[in-house]
């Protein structure tokens, strides 16, 4: 861990393996929290099954429907850079009340939308909510929990529930209308914050407060800023692979959802064993160079075969296997390679990698409705020929990410891996 990064309070509690049993043995707080947790993570891919039906039933174009992607991911981008700040004003309880308030409110309201302008304009108050909910929740999970080790194994299985769920729930409620699955994530989230505005104890866990602007100034450190904008162009190809394939596998909503719970079943497995396994025998540096060629072999792959529906159907699924440990290795790899304190670093990344998945979208789509949609994965190739660009002109700010640190327990070894897939603990 970096200098300024000294194990605050959400991290005195220890393991107690022989003590208290299984991760699964949490009060109930801790399991109320970590179910909105994986329908929060749901809402990611939840869209993906219903995106040709909003577009046939409202009479919109796929650039249009796919803005539902970067209201959602603009929105949360640009709270992901005040979300400690918000956090350590209101404090835990609030700031998660308040994001799931957000989410309920307007996933409904998205669910009743007469028209395509109307849900972006719903999702992207979703977004906000959605922000301010992850980047609060594994602090609570962990400050709630009777020991951190399995707090975070129940949180990092909460996330992979979610991004395998959320296209399979949108497949399957999309079967009886694109508005089902807006309303069901309401319904859900509704339960969850009635849980958690029953169960959770105002202020527990401490305020940390830190300047709005500290996340901008981060992003002032070059080795912060190179891990950022290597990310912006990877997730401009991430969200191609999400956004846009839908069009081309040509299925209806279950099809369409089964395809994509298959890849977020893979990203998942990667994101919490394959990277930390990858990261423990390779540089983080090796790891996101390769990780990047291989995205981009397999978006080239897609550009000239994505009209065979099988083979895109095996890319996209071996895409998930790759992206998630690129999304493990860059988050960790940003917030390891500067002394800058780990709210701080985790709020810089996250809001500046999100911007590439909000761009992405809307100019993927317009290519591929305009010349065939293997110009839609032609952009994502782009994106990552200039990640790659990025990756070898930079690679002095880039190895500081490389420093080992003996000294740290599992637990802080898991905390960082855990923080890694959507933001820090303090």
């Amino acid at each position: 861990m970096s200098a300024d990064t000294a194990p605050s309070p959400t991290k005195t509690k220890t393991s107690t393996h022989g003590h208290g049993g299984g991760w699964w043995h949490q009060p109930a707080t801790v399991w109320a929290v970590a179910f909105a947790a994986t329908v929060s993570f749901m809402g990611i891919g939840l869209v993906d099954p219903i995106l040709p039906a909003i577009a046939e039933e409202l009479h919109a174009s796929a650039s249009q429907t796919s803005l539902l992607f970067t209201s959602y991911l603009l929105i949360t981008a640009i709270a992901m850079f005040f979300s400690s700040w918000v956090s350590g004003r209101l404090g835990a309880k609030n700031t998660l009340l308040l994001g799931l308030g957000l989410i309920v409110v307007f996933a409904l309201a998205s669910g009743l939308s007469p028209s395509v302008p109307w849900i972006i304009a719903f999702r992207a108050v979703w977004g906000l909510g959605n922000a301010l909910f992850i980047s609060t929740a594994l602090a609570t999970i962990i400050s709630e929990a009777r020991e951190a080790e399995g707090a975070i194994i129940l949180y990092e299985a909460a996330l992979g529930v979610g991004m395998a769920l959320g296209p399979l729930v949108g497949g399957l409620l999309g079967m009886a209308s694109w508005r089902a699955p807006f309303i069901g994530t309401a319904v859900l989230m509704l339960i969850a914050f009635i849980a958690i505005a029953t169960m959770l104890k105002s202020g527990s866990v401490p305020k940390r407060k830190t300047s709005p602007l500290a996340a901008f100034r981060g992003l002032r450190h070059p080795s912060l800023l190179s891990f950022g904008l290597i990310a912006i162009f990877y997730n401009m190809a991430f969200f191609v692979i999400l956004a846009v394939s839908p069009y081309p596998l040509g299925f209806g909503a279950l099809g369409i959802g089964l395809t994509f719970c298959g890849w977020g079943i893979g990203l998942a497995i990667t994101s919490v064993f394959a990277a930390p396994a990858l990261t423990a025998r390779f540089a983080r540096t090796q790891v996101v160079g390769a990780g990047l060629a291989a995205l981009l072999v397999i978006t080239l792959l897609a550009v000239f075969l994505q009209q065979y529906v099988p083979v895109l159907i095996a890319l996209i699924v071996l895409s998930g296997l790759v992206l998630g440990i690129m999304n493990t290795v860059l988050t960790e790899s940003s917030m390891e390679s500067t002394d800058l304190p780990r709210p701080v670093a985790s709020s810089a990344y996250s809001g500046i990698r999100f911007l590439g998945g909000a761009m992405a979208p809307p100019f993927a789509s317009a290519l591929g409705q305009s010349f065939g949609w293997s110009w839609a994965y032609v952009f994502g190739a782009a994106a990552l020929v200039v990640a790659l660009v990025l990756f070898f002109s930079l690679r002095g700010p880039l190895s500081a990410a490389n420093k080992r640190h003996p000294e740290q327990s599992d637990e802080d070894r898991a905390l960082e891996e855990a923080e890694a897939l959507i933001g820090d603990a303090d």
